[in-house]
């Protein structure tokens, strides 16, 4: 992927028609890859699966995978930002005003799951600006350590290991998973 290096300040309509903008962020105008990798990838995926069977299922309200672009931060408005999976609740969007481009409502829900290129400060940069944008509740998945940082908007956090459920809490009402249980292969992939 080549990120443009010709202009100096990008826009959040920029980052829309640029052909590898899936793969990219706005940062005080500046694009910023999104690191990947494929089991962060493949950890991230099944999040979105096993998140939008539950919010269908129960009519929650819209799940959206990484290529989901939010231009919701107060602090910068051009700022745009791709959480891996994210969720808003049904009542905060009407279909009706689906955006055909970024998303300028915060999403409730935010999932960022560490790729083996991101850096501490980074994850920690983008949890502080979710939580700024009112985001409700924030997943940070590690498939290093295998556990999952919990932040909520009343400034509380948790540590799941594998032994915990990851939990919807009031954001996702009833969602549970066994947090191992996201990091095992697929089903019928040998394991040695």
């Amino acid at each position: 992927m080549s990120v443009p290096s010709q202009q100096t300040n990008f826009t959040p309509d920029d980052l829309l028609h640029m052909p590898d903008g899936k793969f990219l962020e706005l940062v005080n105008g500046q694009l910023v890859e999104k690191n990947t990798g494929f089991k962060s990838a493949r950890i991230g995926g099944k999040i979105a699966v096993l998140l939008s069977e539950h919010v269908e299922k129960n009519r929650l309200g819209w799940v959206n995978g990484a290529d989901a672009g939010y231009q919701c931060f107060p602090d910068e408005p051009s700022k745009v930002r791709k959480p891996d999976v994210s969720f808003i609740r049904a009542g905060r969007l009407a279909a009706a005003d689906e955006p055909s481009g970024h998303c300028a409502i915060a999403p409730d829900l935010a999932v960022e799951v560490v790729s083996p290129k991101d850096k501490f400060s980074q994850v920690s940069t983008k949890v502080h600006e979710y939580l700024d944008a009112a985001v409700q509740l924030v997943w940070v998945v590690d498939p290093v350590g295998e556990e999952v940082l919990v932040y909520r908007q009343d400034g509380t956090r948790a540590i799941l290991t594998g032994k915990d459920y990851l939990d919807g809490e009031t954001v996702v009402p009833g969602y549970r998973y066994l947090v191992a249980d996201l990091f095992k292969p697929p089903a019928g992939v040998a394991t040695e």
